[in-house]
Parts: structure tokens; sequence; C-alpha cells
């Protein structure tokens, strides 16, 4: 077993989350709190990292191969774990990773239901036009009829199915796992033509990066909706570009990008690399809403995120192991 010093160093730790941690955080565990990525963190200031320490990420810090010694577990709180991989499977394998798979579906769901319902009726562009209170051009369309394909199906495909049934879209689904009976799954991807909502909530894993490539846009409806509320690195951005330029998708709205901790880390900064130019390009297209990784941050997700990453800590304090343990691999 390995030995901990009840040292937890948690990066990229918003306001809320930080007091709710706080709020649940043991007596004797030393926790230092610090708001950005390690690696803007690490510019700034001299981060000593003990022996035997434990860190705490989200999806946008990249952990230094120098850490790896001295570090005994990491702990990444999010329900994805695909940016661990690189280090765990190249560099440190002995160290234990865990993450929080269980914290936030309904939050994402949500979030995703409520980005397709503010394309279907404009919202951007009516917030724009409100400075000259003109409603041409700003004709929306209601939930009721439309079709909703929801590609991956897990905790959270299931929640949206779930909501956007109830609120009238003929909702159906894809995934490799039919796992839940009450959902309609298409199997033939010839038939995704006919749908007016497509959303994104897949795993990202080693077979489906560039998932949805010129190949899948090239069989959607024409004036069709992109959400993506799951990994960017399964929609890149430029090829989201394309389709809206052309006009076969007319709005998209994006929680994640396939870049993210660049782009994170070049908006604090206010140096636009490229790739961001491209997405700040894309942010004045009318019907388009980009959000900063938040689906989940609701106020109940994040007590729920806080508890269960106390639950993490104090099992792999007392117990030597995680909870909910990172899998070998992506699957």
């Amino acid at each position: 077993m390995l030995n901990y010093n009840n040292n937890v160093i948690f990066f990229e730790v918003f306001k809320e989350e930080k007091d709710a941690i706080i709020k649940f955080l043991p007596k004797d565990i030393n926790a230092t709190f610090h708001q950005n990525t390690i690696q803007e963190t690490c510019k700034l200031k001299d981060v000593k990292i003990e022996k035997n320490t434990v860190i705490s990420i989200r999806t946008q810090s990249i952990i230094p191969d120098e850490w790896g010694s001295k570090i005994s577990a990491i702990l990444t709180r999010s329900t994805g774990y695909d940016h661990l991989n690189s280090f765990k499977n190249n560099n440190y394998k002995k160290i234990l990773y865990g993450y929080l798979p269980n914290y936030c579906a309904r939050s994402v769901a949500e979030h995703a239901l409520l980005m397709c319902i503010a394309l279907l009726r404009k919202l951007p562009k009516q917030t724009d036009r409100f400075d000259i209170f003109e409603r041409s051009g700003l004709t929306g369309s209601e939930v009721m009829g439309k079709n909703l394909l929801i590609i991956g199906v897990g905790k959270i495909g299931i929640e949206i199915y779930k909501i956007a049934k109830s609120i009238g879209f003929n909702v159906n689904g894809i995934d490799l796992v039919e796992k839940f009976s009450a959902v309609n799954y298409i199997k033939n991807y010839n038939d995704i033509s006919e749908y007016d909502i497509i959303i994104c909530a897949m795993n990202l894993n080693k077979s489906n990066y560039n998932y949805f490539n010129d190949d899948f846009f090239n069989k959607v409806k024409k004036g069709s909706l992109f959400i993506n509320i799951s990994r960017g690195e399964i929609a890149p951005i430029c090829t989201l570009y394309k389709y809206l330029n052309n006009e076969i998708l007319s709005g998209m709205a994006l929680d994640v990008f396939d870049f993210e901790n660049e782009l994170a880390i070049s908006l604090r900064s206010n140096k636009k690399t490229e790739n961001v130019k491209l997405i700040m390009k894309i942010k004045k297209h009318p019907n388009v809403i980009l959000t900063p990784h938040n689906a989940f941050n609701t106020h109940e997700a994040v007590i729920r995120k806080a508890k269960h990453t106390i639950k993490q800590i104090k099992s792999l304090t007392e117990e030597g192991k995680f909870i909910w343990e990172m899998p070998e691999h992506i699957k």
C-alpha cells in the first residue's frame, strides 16, 4: 500500500466549489487550493510537491513529468478521465487514479436541453436585437414534434432522453451498448437525415476521436442543430465551422472544445492562438452559444461533487484506494 501524507493540492477550483469542499473537508486533511490549471499556477508561483502528496485537478491541467515521483494519487473532479491516460500509461502507472462518475448527469442533461431550446428560439439573436427592439428574422420553432437524436446514451444521455421526451420531442438514441429498455435506438447511420437536433453525449475513447466528420455531416438534415456537452475531441471545431459555414448546421451550442486547455489559458491571458481565433470567429455567428465547460455547474451538482470528492479522499487516506478508480484504459 502507498503512503499518504494527508496533503491534497487542488487545481482548477472555482469559488463555489472551493467553499463546498471546505465545508466537508476533514480536519486532518491539509488542503491547498489554486483557481487555475497546474501550468498557469506554476508560472506564477513555486508549487512545492512533497513526497506522497495527492493532487486533484479537472480537465485542463497538464501534470509535469517530474511530479510523478512525488505524488501518490491523482483525483480528477470530473466524470471523464481521458485527460489522464497519457500521463498514466506513459509515465506512472503505480500512482492511484480516481474520478467522480456520478455527480452531474442531471445538471449536464438540463444544460443540453437549455441550449437546445435556446437555439430553436434563436435566443442569441433575440438578445442581440433587444437594443433596437426588432422582431424581423427572430421567428423560432417549438419543441413539440421535433426530432432529436442523442448519440451516446449513458448516464447523461438517458437523462437527456427522459427530459426531452417529457416536453414533446420525438427522441431516438444511438449507442454501441443498448442498455436502457425505454430508449428507441436506431442502428443505421443512413437514417440520421430526419433529425432536427443532434446532441453528443458520448464518452471519449480511442475509437471516437473525430467521430463527427465529413462522412457524418454529409448525412444530416440541412439546417439541423448540433449540441456537444461531452468532449471536444469527438467533434473538432474546424469540422463544425465548415458545416456551420455551408449552412448544413443552422446553429450549435458547445460546452467542450478539442483543444480546451489551450483555449482556457489563451482566453484568460488574452493571447489568442490561431485555434482560439477560430473559436472567437464562430462565437460571432447569430445562432451559436459557447459556454466554458460549465454544463455541470449547478448548486446541487457542486454539493454532490464536493461530497464525492471528500469521500474519495477519505477512502484513499483510510483504506489506501479510491472508491471510484479510473479504469485501466480508455475502452
